[in-house]
């Protein structure tokens, strides 16, 4: 048996958190959607598997669902899709458009009970709330000798950090139902568990697109071969997404590090399908200053999206000379203030919205405002 496991393509989600750029975010979730499509054609896969969360809730535009039911249709063989706990299996939810039953070879799965597939049997668990503390495979009975199992749920596997039971799914699902592979969406990372017995039998795709910051390994899907029953699968990562999402924290030291940061991100490969988040901290000596400037001025010509967070980042203690050498008066009172209300270990009483990181901030604008700075 050969098919494809994806999931959590989360198609019309807002992405508003990064501005305008969130309609090239929207729009490339569906080119990853046949992306998906394409590699599971080019790969010989025989069927689809779609692990929850298609949409990004049951409230989307219909045209959209009308879009990736055309998409999927577009395969040619057997798609099988369950709801997961954004779109879930309730009345008026988007399962209930007619491009589903429209689409020969496309199965939105509704019940538990299990499917024929090519190759084998497909246990499917649909998702019918948003919320539950009850496992979605537990309904999998263990049989013997029927051939390859494959199970297809939505759920969070047991040792993944939660506030609070969300389908949780035990590690061992996999070997208790007596299946050959479990395909599980819900997280957008892609991971594989193994057994009791060292093999694994069970995996997240991860999302086909990355949604946002701080996705480990997201933007993929996974072709699974599986020889015989019994037989360890072979689990292969496909790259689906078009985005690269790339989180940079770096801590300023010493004079020049500002300058290499920026040099280093002038290299970075494919800065129009980039988005960029730089969160810097530490100690801004006055060399740097222009450095920084001219970082800012890279991320808003260069890449897709880019913001860059200076709020922990103050002016080194050295170069603090320039608060004595201001003129007496407003200036001087002003810098004195913000430089103790920048120090975390401060215990005087602040004023509304004076946090260490709003004071940092105004301490460096006023720095370059006295002419600390060229900027």
């Amino acid at each position: 048996m050969r098919f494809l496991h994806t999931a959590d393509w989360q198609i019309g989600m807002k992405a508003s958190h990064v501005g305008e750029v969130g309609t090239r975010v929207r729009d490339e979730r569906l080119a990853a959607a046949r992306r998906v499509v394409e590699a599971a054609r080019a790969a010989g896969a025989e069927c689809i598997l779609v692990a929850g969360d298609t949409f990004e809730d049951n409230g989307v535009d219909r045209v959209l669902v009308q879009r990736v039911a055309d998409i999927l249709a577009g395969f040619g063989g057997p798609v099988c899709v369950i709801p997961g706990n954004h779109d879930p299996l309730v009345p008026g939810a988007v399962w209930d458009h007619p491009a589903w039953k429209a689409s020969a070879n496309v199965h939105v799965l509704r019940e538990e009970r299990p499917v024929e597939i090519p190759g084998g049997t497909l246990c499917p668990c649909p998702v019918r709330a948003k919320r539950s503390g009850m496992d979605p495979t537990a309904w999998i009975p263990r049989e013997e000798g029927r051939g390859l199992r494959i199970g297809l749920a939505h759920g969070t596997v047991a040792g993944v950090p939660q506030e609070e039971p969300d389908y949780p799914i035990p590690r061992d699902a996999a070997v208790r139902s007596g299946l050959d592979y479990l395909a599980v969406g819900h997280w957008h990372s892609t991971a594989t568990y193994p057994g009791p017995d060292g093999v694994v039998r069970m995996a997240y795709a991860g999302t086909h697109e990355t949604t946002k910051f701080g996705e480990r390994d997201s933007g993929n899907a996974v072709l699974v071969e599986i020889a015989g029953p019994g037989v360890p699968p072979v689990i292969t990562p496909l790259r689906t997404g078009g985005l690269a999402w790339v989180a940079l924290e770096e801590e300023l030291r010493a004079p020049g590090d500002a300058a290499r940061l920026r040099e280093r991100i002038e290299g970075m490969a494919a800065p129009e399908t980039t988005l960029l988040e730089v969160r810097l901290a530490g100690l801004l000596s006055p060399a740097d200053r222009d450095a920084l400037a001219h970082l800012e001025e890279v991320l808003a010509s260069r890449f897709l999206w880019a913001r860059l967070d200076a709020t922990h980042v103050r002016p080194a203690p050295e170069d603090e000379s320039w608060v004595a050498g201001l003129p007496p008066g407003i200036l001087r009172e002003t810098a004195s203030k913000l430089r103790t209300l920048a120090d975390p270990a401060s215990v005087g009483q602040r004023p509304d919205g004076g946090s260490p990181e709003v004071a940092a901030r105004a301490l460096l604008e006023l720095y370059a405002i006295a002419g600390g700075g060229s900027r």
